[in-house]
């Protein structure tokens, strides 16, 4: 940074030099400090399988250490149990208990977007990825506009809101069951569709995988398609899909 400051190296150069660097060894865990340099968005904790010192540890180190400019820090798949632990030990924390995700280090919300995320969910059982995938998409700088229950069964229910979706610069569709839902809105509006399958479903939905095929195979096309119940990872495409460029 002196050296670029003094004007001796060019700012790209010295860019390319950090983004190699650095990682700080917690033991358990390798805790990626520049991957905003790369990436533009922070490191993200995977809660699930993971203890609540184990989490908390992550988060200290994320907030305090050298990727601590790169913005918020966001933890997915924590249950309320684990959040209520960490939240003891990290007082900086929040936790949103129907996206079951906690979040650190939060700022102000600048939109760093081209337009809105809308985040759309086909019944009421798929709100908490559809919220993990909102929090996700806002933190990371997209307006988001959640659409909740406007599934197949009632197609009325989505005709009503085709202004709000002809609006988006990326649609993220969350739906269970047969999963027809991305292919629908993907076929009345020319945007980029990112589509989740959720585990909601009967014996036969095979605990999201009939949805996740359906999706797969859907005849409209422009439709990415994550895992099942990843709606982190629709919620982070979509905020890379819609930011500007800086």
């Amino acid at each position: 940074m002196e050296s670029v400051a003094k004007g001796e190296r060019p700012v790209d150069a010295a860019m390319r030099e950090l983004a190699d660097l650095p990682f700080r060894d917690l033991g358990f865990a390798r805790v990626d400090h520049h991957r905003h340099l790369r990436r533009g968005l922070p490191e993200v904790v995977l809660g699930e399988g993971k203890t609540a010192a184990q989490i908390a540890g992550i988060i200290g180190e994320l907030l305090t250490g050298s990727g601590g400019d790169g913005g918020p820090v966001l933890a997915t798949r924590v249950d309320a149990a684990k959040a209520a632990e960490v939240e003891r030990l990290v007082p900086a924390v929040r936790y949103d208990a129907v996206a079951r995700c906690l979040v650190a280090g939060e700022r102000p919300f600048v939109d760093r977007g081209r337009g809105p995320v809308v985040v759309v969910c086909a019944g009421t059982s798929d709100i908490p990825v559809a919220e993990e995938a909102a929090l996700t998409a806002t933190l990371f700088g997209s307006r988001v506009d959640r659409i909740h229950d406007v599934g197949v069964a009632g197609l009325h229910r989505l005709l009503a809101v085709r202004e709000r979706l002809e609006a988006a610069t990326v649609i993220v569709v969350v739906a269970g069951m047969e999963g027809a839902l991305p292919s629908v809105i993907s076929g009345l509006v020319g945007r980029p569709v990112v589509a989740v399958p959720t585990s909601v479903g009967y014996g036969a939905s095979f605990g999201g995988v009939a949805a996740l095929l359906a999706m797969l195979n859907a005849c409209s096309s422009g439709i990415t398609v994550v895992n099942i119940d990843n709606g982190f990872g629709a919620g982070f495409a979509a905020a890379l899909i819609n930011r500007k460029d800086d």
